[in-house]
């Protein structure tokens, strides 16, 4: 099957702009002494330089050197396409850039042998990686025996016998500081502490002052 050909107008501007570019490589390097096929390799090896950088940049976007190389090798390009627009006497071409001109061979072959020879670094993948989770295991086994439930304190037979159901709970705290408040009393006096005096020195109330009385004098 015959595929129609139809022009690209950003294909048409690259080779346009590639062909500039080209032209104006060759009349400088020709204006700074290098003549004959000399000055047609000139544009050539800035132009493959550009192209080898720009591979080693799609498959490795971190790297340092493919940048370097590119920069360099546009640097070139753009710097020819300046110096003949007319900012430069290609007559009198000054020394520095004959200097400049007649080094980039040595420059070019270094470029495109780091960029060939040396070791691609592998682009980071900005997609997450989904990292299975690790199975459920179950660890009840059906032999293993029933951990038996702790067991509940409960209260004295004589303490729970004794106290009617409208008696108010006491905390064990509670208890345990009326308990050295009475003994100290009964120490001191030789009598039981009674609950107004308990209820007066623990600012509690006459009904769990009486409960307090009540539960240590069973206890």
């Amino acid at each position: 099957m015959n595929r129609s050909l139809r022009p690209d107008a950003v294909l048409i501007q690259a080779v346009i702009a590639g062909a500039l570019s080209f032209a104006h490589l060759h009349d400088l390097a020709y204006a700074a002494g290098q003549t004959g096929w000399k000055a047609w390799a000139y544009p050539v090896s800035v132009d493959l330089l550009l192209v080898a950088a720009w591979r080693r940049l799609r498959t490795a976007r971190r790297d340092r050197s493919a940048w370097t190389w590119f920069a360099i090798a546009l640097c070139a390009s753009l710097g020819a396409n300046i110096a003949t627009a007319g900012l430069l006497d290609l007559e009198h071409v000054p020394a520095w850039l004959r200097i400049l001109v007649a080094g980039w061979p040595a420059l070019a072959f270094l470029g495109g042998t780091l960029l060939v020879h040396s070791p691609a670094v592998p682009a980071v993948s900005a997609q997450p990686v989904d990292i299975p989770a690790a199975p459920e295991v179950e660890t009840h086994r059906a032999d293993a025996p029933t951990p038996a439930a702790e067991p509940v304190p409960e209260l004295a037979p004589a303490t729970a016998q004794a106290l009617p159901a409208d008696v108010p709970t006491v905390p064990a705290a509670l208890l345990d500081h009326a308990r050295k408040i009475a003994d100290a009393h009964r120490a001191s006096t030789g009598s039981p502490m009674p609950a107004d005096a308990l209820s007066a020195r623990l600012q509690l109330p006459a009904p769990m002052a009486h409960a307090i009385t009540a539960q240590l004098q069973l206890t």
